[in-house]
């Protein structure tokens, strides 16, 4: 009989506890301001619990059909035409998922093989890489332009070859903020013209724009959106991320594949917040506003941190700030997080994790989806750096 674990190898060698269950805990242990894993310390309307407890008691406690319930699965067919134009079938193009990572996982799942090569861009958020490696495929590595976090489509181009599977994206981008422009979908939309290639865009973040940008979502443009697999996240849009449900928007032939491998890694996902956000939906301005709510967040947080030595990066969507320390300490980013823990009582997450090759440009991200008290307290505690 084999001995476990030890004569097993690893499928993820390089893979060990995720850089936000660190640093959670590294706060945890030190009471610290907690601005490290991105969620909310706020609770979402209590309209939107009274609807999951009407579902609840009317009896909505089984199985929900494998792709959602018919009544969120046509929310968001409308949501899609009246934001971008786009016409999704409801019975075959739209499925609801337990989160965005599992939706990215699925459809990386459906369509990657042994040898298969899927890009990426650095700093590249932590799921993506793991998913593309179980399913036998390649990451390649594509990197953001610093500081502003800009894609270089000329390294693009040149990166793709024969067996280029998938292009993983995600604007508004996690962890720097940046927000991809109409003239990047373009080159994208050029490169991938006459291929085979299929993207993957994380789009979690799509309500949450600043200063009167516009969301350039695949769906808008039509030689993407004929190869994509589109990801959203109720949890990121209705302050509920512990709900852990998202949703994926393909053609018809990609939702099929998306579909066989679901089926098989969650089947299906929670039923009465299913019905409860179908009816939490037709108010469109709890989505709408979204971006008025986050940027006054945004700038009471940038305000509080203007007196600091950090450098504050530019930040264009996400509720994500990125900070440059270069002014108060030369310790690699590592080193300082764990400091800023422990001495200063703030968590944070080190933009060095997001590279393969560790890539330290001195960089923080602090979460600002926070209650303004608990801003305030973290940005007058990093200003005595």
């Amino acid at each position: 009989m084999p001995t476990f674990p030890g004569n097993v190898p690893s499928r993820l060698p390089r893979v060990g506890t995720t850089i936000f269950t660190v640093m959670s805990r590294m706060a945890a242990e030190h009471g610290a301001i907690n601005l490290s894993q991105g969620y909310p310390d706020f609770d979402a309307p209590q309209a939107l619990f009274d609807l999951v407890a009407k579902h609840m008691r009317a009896g909505a406690n089984q199985y929900a059909p494998m792709a959602g319930v018919p009544a969120l699965r046509e929310a968001i067919a409308e949501k899609v035409q009246d934001l971008y134009g786009g016409s999704y079938d409801v019975e075959s193009e739209i499925t609801v998922t337990a989160g965005a990572t599992q939706a990215i996982f699925s459809a990386v799942a459906a369509l990657v093989r042994p040898g298969d090569e899927a890009i990426v861009f650095e700093p590249v958020y932590d799921s993506y890489v793991p998913s593309i490696e179980l399913n036998g495929g390649a990451a390649i590595r594509a990197r953001l332009r610093f500081p502003g976090y800009r894609p270089d489509w000329d390294e693009v181009r040149s990166l793709v070859t024969p067996r280029t599977r998938m292009i993983l994206i995600n604007t508004p981008h996690n962890p720097s903020g940046a927000v991809w422009e109409a003239s990047d979908m373009q080159a994208l939309e050029a490169l991938v013209r006459g291929t085979d290639i299929v993207i993957v865009a994380d789009e979690v973040y799509e309500h949450i724009l600043f200063d009167g940008r516009r969301h350039e979502s695949v769906v808008r443009y039509p030689g993407l959106a004929e190869r994509a697999f589109v990801v959203s996240s109720f949890g990121k849009t209705y302050h509920v991320t512990g709900w852990k449900l998202a949703y994926c928007l393909a053609p018809r032939e990609l939702m099929t594949e998306f579909r066989k491998a679901h089926q098989f890694i969650v089947f299906c996902v929670n039923h009465p917040a299913q019905l409860a956000l179908a009816e939490f939906m037709r108010d469109r301005d709890r989505y709408l506003g979204l971006a008025a709510f986050y940027q006054g967040k945004r700038d009471f947080f940038r305000a509080g941190l203007a007196g600091s030595r950090f450098e504050l990066l530019a930040c264009s969507g996400t509720y994500f700030q990125s900070v440059r320390y270069g002014a108060i300490s030369d310790q690699r980013d590592t080193a300082f997080a764990e400091r800023l823990t422990r001495e200063v009582g703030v968590a944070s997450i080190p933009v060095s994790v997001f590279y393969a090759d560790g890539r330290d440009d001195r960089v923080l991200r602090l979460c600002f989806a926070k209650k303004e008290e608990t801003l305030a307290r973290a940005c007058e505690r990093l200003c005595r750096l």
